[in-house]
């Protein structure tokens, strides 16, 4: 007989699992969404437009594939990424709950302490994806240097070689700032499907988990959309002149300067540049993956007769 321990460890590890896949899928199929959102918050002198615009404009310059350009880190990272989250999340949740119902609160604060978990150990495979999702980009800002990175591991031997193995972790300070970002959505979610269901275990439909992970998602992502815009910038690890990088002393100085200096170049909704494509992107994407994630972990918990708990729990 399975101890209680046991059993939350596995359906930690399912939920863990379903996670990683959902989004990896999801991903896949709003990728070029993606690149047209990072492509905006890192190179300043392009020009906001609609999202097919900023599309077409990085086809017609560098061609079919280049909205999936740096598809593979990126697929890597997210994956996992969200391993790492969603097994502390439910692992933590599980172990604080003891089989009680869980509340908003709960859901907050064990959504913090995964992501500061999961912002520690994967760092570095966002930083490495940052760089080769940008790399062989035409960037309308001239004095963005080309880099050149064979692959994955070429990327982090060069950036360790050439910045110190501290670069691997830029961006960090906002990342952590940005737990709130999932955080807020897994609070908003798990609080949504327990309004839905009304104290009645079932298994929500396919609309009801995609219409409450956009809504989750759109919130979360809006309130911290800012923060998100300098971590893209710190990750791809360029700034314009040597004076500007002797400003960057200190984690808050660098975001307080950043953030300034978005404002002044760009006014207030210089700190939103790109969000039309990041909401279409994450909203779509994450709607997704709680759809392919719900679907996933429901079937893998019918198959053991784990059902019944798993709807009574989330």
């Amino acid at each position: 007989m399975a101890t209680s321990s046991e059993v939350f460890s596995y359906e930690s590890l399912v939920h863990a699992v379903a996670g990683a896949v959902g989004s990896v899928t999801a991903m896949t199929v709003f990728f070029p969404l993606d690149t047209a959102r990072l492509r905006l918050q890192v190179d300043e002198n392009r020009k906001a437009k609609s999202t097919p615009a900023i599309l077409a404009d990085i086809i017609k310059e560098e061609g079919l594939l280049a909205p999936y350009r740096g598809w593979f880190p990126v697929i890597c990272s997210l994956c996992c990424s969200n391993f790492v989250y969603f097994y502390c999340f439910h692992c933590l949740k599980a172990s604080w709950l003891k089989g009680k119902p869980s509340a908003p609160t709960t859901d907050l604060i064990v959504g913090i302490a995964a992501g500061v978990v999961n912002v520690l150990a994967t760092t570095p495979l966002w930083v490495v994806n940052t760089r080769l999702k940008l790399q062989g980009s035409k960037f309308r800002n001239e004095d963005i240097r080309p880099t050149n990175y064979s692959g994955i591991l070429d990327a982090f031997v060069q950036i360790v070689r050439d910045e110190g193995i501290g670069a691997l972790w830029n961006g960090t300070f906002p990342s952590l700032l940005l737990v709130l970002n999932p955080a807020i959505q897994f609070m908003i979610y798990e609080g949504l499907k327990r309004w839905l269901r009304r104290g009645i275990p079932r298994e929500l439909s396919s609309l009801e988990i995609f219409a409450i992970g956009a809504v989750a998602k759109a919130v979360a992502t809006t309130v911290t959309y800012p923060l998100q815009t300098i971590q893209s910038i710190l990750r791809f690890g360029q700034f314009n002149t040597t004076t500007e990088k002797s400003k960057l002393l200190s984690s808050m100085k660098t975001i307080k300067w950043l953030l300034v200096n978005r404002t002044r170049k760009d006014g207030m909704l210089g700190l939103f540049k790109g969000l039309e494509a990041k909401l279409l992107q994450t909203v779509l994407t994450a709607a997704l993956m709680f759809l392919l994630y719900e679907k996933i972990a429901n079937s893998t918990f019918r198959v053991m007769g784990l059902s019944n708990n798993h709807f009574k729990k989330h």
